[in-house]
């Protein structure tokens, strides 16, 4: 262990408005295509939070997972289908901090080493990365930090001690002492209970323990066997009986997320609709911490194109015309690459791209494929379509949805599906569209942030009215929205709705404007650009972290109803 990293200090000069010390757990971080420790959203936010927290100089660390195989590399089968690549991951720009400490998994010793991302590789605040790759560590006790988001109850389980446990842990080692601890997502659980461990006192876990959810809906938020889980270690020695006391679990069922919400001191969803939402769901099991609302950002520094933006601002329209032709170009250099698919840089481009869900409905408009073919075979006012995104490697579903349009896309000239959606695809995506498309079933999309960038780059968004879109969209000015369908619908009658009205906002507003008022094309996409920057930059949301979350008043002696 070096003089270096004990005690840790933030290494830059700290503004005195974010003197709260912090550590932000997440078991994922999108920073750079470099580092492929990120599978979507989730690690996508974290990544231009840490960004933020960097421009900003907040006393705020990460703390994260080196996932040796990262997620996953999305490759194609011989006849175009997906097919997952787990390749091994090292990092020349990553320091070995010398540290290195045991924690308990299922009654073993598991040996932990830590690595340490400096601000200066990324424009990142510091990042510690924990590891089980360790000589005295067995094979399994290694595969904990393999792949990120295991499908094995018990590998999970063990991944979130890493995390929760292994960062607790290392913030003494560190001689850190955080005055907060932001659990993003119930993953790191665990460091709580390791924090009730030192203290005894319940209500000293909760004036430091801060709770970010990100799941409207209650079947998503993580349940598992209580037994199971003290079986493992989950609970860090505290006694079951006190386990159920802090959480209010009487039965033999834990969750995850309403244990977060009862032993932190505040909570936020990640958008106004979610935090509505959240609130809706949760405050009726008792005994939780409030739940406010800060709605996800992303950073503008680095996701936008400057000569994009510069010629916005500047009102040059033949100059941002001719960069964002060359920001196409550059994006269909990678289509024909992929696909043989040489595309028109003057020809109205739509993305679909994200992590593939059911509830996302990647093919909701190829759902009537008359209809469909009708769009995609129109000359008088043509239109391309891309989609990209990762579906989890273990969802047969996301991994059909995917399938399908990649078959449907092979009867198209302008019709294309690209794999190895990383950061560097997104941006490309984002940069290169002209419509940005977002369909998910209402209220499944707590924010969904992939819009945001794409509006930062002039991509114009069509969308439903979930996550962040109501708080940004005005239909027809800076986005196109289509009507909220009634949620006591069957689910069939509401996708209908929807696809219908997305091909009529498409097929009668969107492409007559591109193609008629191109002068008025270009002003929507503007507006887009300079709104979405007022809000939606993660600076604005780093900010309000400190000033609405970790600024909290200590809160003793909640109630505990449950």
């Amino acid at each position: 262990m070096t003089n270096r990293f004990q005690p840790f200090e933030i290494p830059y000069q700290i503004n005195p408005r974010y003197n709260k010390k912090t550590a932000y757990f997440c078991m994922e971080y999108g920073i750079d295509s470099a580092l492929k420790i990120y599978s979507g959203g989730l690690g996508y936010l974290a990544g231009s939070h840490l960004r933020s927290a960097y421009a900003l100089r907040q006393n705020f660390i990460g703390i994260g997972i080196l996932w040796k195989y990262g997620y996953y590399d999305q490759t194609r089968k011989a006849n175009g289908e997906m097919d997952a690549l787990f390749m091994e991951r090292n990092y020349n720009f990553l320091v070995d901090t010398g540290i290195e400490f045991q924690i308990p998994v299922n009654s073993h010793s598991v040996m932990v080493k830590v690595w340490y991302l400096p601000p200066e590789v990324f424009k990142t605040a510091p990042l510690f990365l924990l590891s089980t790759i360790h000589p005295a560590n067995d094979y399994l006790a290694q595969t904990t930090c393999h792949r990120l988001y295991s499908n094995n109850t018990e590998a999970k389980i063990a991944q979130y001690l890493l995390l929760g446990v292994g960062g607790a842990k290392l913030l003494d080692i560190l001689g850190f002492n955080p005055d907060i601890y932001h659990l993003n997502e119930a993953h790191a659980l665990p460091a709580l209970f390791h924090l009730y461990n030192k203290t005894g006192v319940l209500d000293q876990v909760r004036e430091r323990a801060v709770f970010t959810t990100h799941t409207p809906v209650e079947a998503g938020n993580e349940k598992h066997d209580i037994h199971m889980l003290e079986r493992m270690g989950f609970f860090g020695g505290v006694p079951l009986h006190e386990v159920r006391r802090i959480t209010g679990m009487d039965g033999s069922v834990f969750n995850m997320t309403l244990a977060g919400l009862r032993l932190s001191g505040i909570a936020n969803g990640v958008s106004k609709i979610h935090g509505e939402v959240a609130r809706r769901m949760w405050e009726p099991h008792g005994g939780t911490c409030p739940i406010t609302h800060i709605t996800n950002a992303q950073n503008k520094a680095f996701w936008h194109d400057g000569p994009l933006t510069a010629a916005m601002e500047s009102g040059d329209a033949i100059v941002y015309d001719e960069r964002k032709k060359e920001l196409k170009k550059q994006l269909f250099q990678i289509v024909a690459d992929q696909t043989g698919k040489v595309f028109d840089p003057d020809v109205l481009t739509m993305v679909w791209a994200r992590r593939y869900a059911g509830y996302k409905r990647a093919d909701l408009i190829t759902r009537d494929l008359e209809r469909f073919e009708a769009l995609v075979k129109n000359q008088d006012r043509p239109i391309q379509i891309i989609w990209a995104g990762k579906p989890y490697p273990n969802d047969d579903h996301a991994i059909g949805i995917f399938n399908g349009l990649v078959h449907l896309s092979k009867r198209y000239k302008n019709v294309a599906v690209v794999t190895g959606y990383e950061i560097s695809l997104s941006k490309a995506l984002k940069q290169g569209s002209d419509v940005w498309l977002n369909n998910p079933r209402l209220p499944r999309e707590a924010s969904g942030t992939s819009g945001m960038t794409a509006a930062m780059n002039g991509s114009v968004n069509l969308s439903t009215l979930d996550g962040w879109i109501p708080e940004f969209a005005k239909h027809g000015h800076n986005a196109f929205v289509v009507p909220q369908a009634d949620l006591n619908w069957p689910v069939e009658q509401q996708d209908e709705f929807d696809r219908v009205n997305i091909m009529r906002v498409l097929e009668e507003e969107i492409l007559p404007v591109f193609y008629d008022r191109t002068d008025a094309w270009r002003q929507t996409a503007w507006n887009s650009m300079r709104e979405v920057a007022q809000y939606f930059d993660s600076d604005r949301m780093a900010d309000e972290y400190y000033q609405k979350l970790y600024a909290m008043a200590p809160v003793p002696n909640l109630q505990e109803s449950y």
